[in-house]
């Protein structure tokens, strides 16, 4: 079975890039696969127009046709990013390639990956203050020049450069994919992710790896809210970057204490919530990782699990402190917030729930961030038997607005 990325859907609907482009590549690979444009679409059930619109750049296909695309067209998730690309060359300021040689191979070296590496970072640092359907584009574009580079067959310490940012990209592009749908598109996400796994192995890069499969037991936990499973990808993260990465390892087992939570597993949870401190208190600069630790993190998943458990005094007390810290972070900001108000609710406390809820609500305006929206919907149904109350129904009336247009 095949997936297709969600980065090509993005670039239309989400105003990432000039779809008025003809995509030559999707159509070839169509006529590859020995398909005509009414063939395509009658595979699909689709009319032709449809097909058509996709093939000339003046629509995208909808989510929900990814799958059944990719396994009619047969390809995998950088090939879909690269066939519904806009064709062109690379961006002003962009790194190129060296000039031909006489074997008339283009060279990479350490130079250009180092300016993707820069670009990268400025995406990534981008992911918690601005909305992840407005980083889409630019996040496929890295990825395409990526492939491309990866081509012209760098060898030594260049390609192994190269191949490390390839993973990070895949593994970033899974996050902003899967925020970008609020949480909806796992296949995509997971596939973005499994790519990673399979680059960081071919590297033998224990970090690496570790990240990727973190990511997976996010989707597992949050999205397929299936608790059994992202425990195994948790302690699976945690196993492989144990020898390299206590960063990694430490917010792994935070998120396996998060899952037994859900399971109702108390003693579980706080055993692996005491072996996440553990191991987040021996980060270094030396861990490859160091920057995905942040002092709020035992706070946030710590506030989580007790609210899990129902201890929502114990849990508020977490959340709130969190809050406090975490002005710079919106999108993580949001999360902790709308957990902080089923907290008050949970309690009777429906004033503080209101007005975290009103706070969640205004990082939401500028994030859109999916995880934050998702926690926020479900604390607003909390608040149902108390919508008849003015404040409850003024904060309502502006999640309403939120939610059309997001």
């Amino acid at each position: 079975m095949t997936w297709v990325s969600a980065a090509s859907w993005t670039l239309k609907e989400y105003g990432g890039c000039d779809m008025a482009r003809r995509r030559q590549r999707l159509a070839q690979r169509r006529q590859a696969m020995g398909l005509t444009q009414e063939g395509l679409a009658e595979h699909l059930g689709v009319d032709r127009s449809t097909v058509v619109r996709w093939e000339a750049g003046t629509a995208s296909p909808q989510p929900w046709m990814r799958p059944r695309l990719a396994e009619t067209l047969g390809v995998s998730v950088t090939e879909i990013v690269e066939l519904l690309q806009r064709e062109t060359g690379p961006s002003p300021g962009r790194p190129a390639l060296h000039e031909p040689t006489r074997s008339g191979t283009a060279q990479v070296d350490l130079t250009s990956v180092a300016e993707l590496r820069r670009e990268y970072d400025e995406l990534a640092a981008s992911y918690d203050q601005a909305p992840s359907a407005s980083l889409l584009a630019k996040g496929g574009e890295q990825l395409s020049l990526i492939t491309l580079m990866a081509r012209k067959g760098p060898r030594g310490r260049a390609e192994r450069e190269l191949l490390a940012l390839r993973a990070d990209v895949l593994t970033l592009m899974g996050q902003l994919v899967w925020d970008a749908s609020q949480r909806r598109d796992h296949a995509t996400a997971r596939g973005f992710y499994d790519e990673s796994v399979g680059v960081a192995r071919r590297l033998r890069d224990h970090t690496l790896e570790g990240r990727a499969l973190l990511r997976t037991c996010y989707v597992e936990l949050y999205g397929a809210q299936d608790p059994r499973s992202g425990l195994d990808l948790a302690l699976q993260a945690a196993n492989t970057a144990r020898a390299t990465s206590p960063a990694v390892t430490g917010l792994a087992l935070l998120h396996a204490g998060e899952a037994h939570a859900m399971l109702g597993e108390a003693s579980d949870c706080e055993k692996a919530l005491a072996q996440a401190q553990q191991q987040l208190e021996q980060t270094d600069g030396m861990d490859a990782a160091a920057d995905l630790v942040s002092s709020t993190q035992f706070g946030r998943l710590a506030g989580s699990c007790y609210l899990s458990l129902g201890q929502h005094r114990r849990a508020q007390k977490f959340l709130e402190t969190t809050a406090t810290e975490l002005q710079d972070r919106r999108k993580s900001r949001a999360i902790v917030l709308g957990n902080l108000t089923l907290a008050y609710i949970r309690q009777g406390e429906i004033d503080g729930a209101v007005a975290t809820l009103a706070e969640a609500i205004t990082e939401l305006e500028r994030t859109r961030g999916g995880g934050g929206l998702n926690v926020v919907f479900g604390a607003a149904r909390e608040l149902g038997p108390w919508r008849n109350e003015r404040i409850v129904a003024d904060v309502h009336d502006r999640l309403f607005a939120l939610m059309t247009t997001a």
